[in-house]
């Protein structure tokens, strides 16, 4: 497990809660963007009531391209200043090796986390550009079939490559940086356009439903 590798594979066939999805560099990306900050915001919203401190964890490692995507959003989320905590950036990453003691230092730390994670994924060919949005925790590292505790109350999945039979540290290599950065560019607009999703006309935003269902993913 060189340098900490984490990643995990998307939807596994079986009944999951609803998820929401972004086509990055698709035709209606703005709209879809804005769509799944409003779902983020009522999220955060109603954890705001409880006194839920917001937590973005995001995992992954820079030593693979393909594995990236966590701590390019951590460092981006860092770089616009969210009033959010933010584990996982480029400079400290969250990976395999350190996962399980970051988990406990949050929950230590803060009284009510809402944790939101976001990980790199495997999917099939015609998934791969996707980003999901899911109630529930990911499993870091179950592409690798790796026993790593799941996290998260909800989860970010950005879908960098598929399911291939060359060696992962080979195919996740081959993973070009345009995608993970077009992935990573995603997630950190939906989070940070929170505070200012409110003046994003309704008639625009319903005008397409583009935010599906789990079930309406092929």
């Amino acid at each position: 497990m060189k340098g900490g590798l984490l990643l995990n594979t998307f939807y596994n066939g079986k009944k999951q809660n609803s998820s929401y999805y972004i086509k990055s560099n698709g035709r209606n990306e703005e709209i879809e963007i804005n769509r799944l900050t409003l779902k983020l915001k009522k999220v955060i919203q109603e954890s705001a009531v409880e006194n839920k401190t917001i937590v973005f964890l995001c995992i992954g490692s820079d030593r693979y391209v393909g594995d990236s995507l966590g701590p390019l959003v951590g460092t981006m989320l860092l770089d616009s200043r969210v009033p959010y905590q933010v584990y996982g950036t480029l400079e400290e990453p969250i990976h395999a090796f350190n996962l399980k003691g970051t988990i406990k230092e949050i929950h230590k730390q803060f009284n009510k986390p809402l944790i939101i994670s976001i990980d790199a994924c495997l999917g099939n060919k015609d998934q791969v550009g996707y980003v999901v949005f899911k109630e529930g925790p990911l499993a870091p590292g179950k592409a690798l079939e790796k026993m790593l505790p799941e996290v998260g109350d909800y989860h970010f999945q950005g879908i960098v490559n598929y399911i291939d039979p060359l060696p992962t540290s080979q195919f996740l290599n081959d993973t070009r940086l345009y995608m993970v950065m077009n992935l990573a560019k995603i997630i950190s607009t939906v989070v940070t356009k929170i505070a200012t999703v409110e003046n994003v006309a309704e008639d625009e935003i319903n005008a397409l439903d583009n935010v599906r269902q789990l079930d309406d993913f092929k």
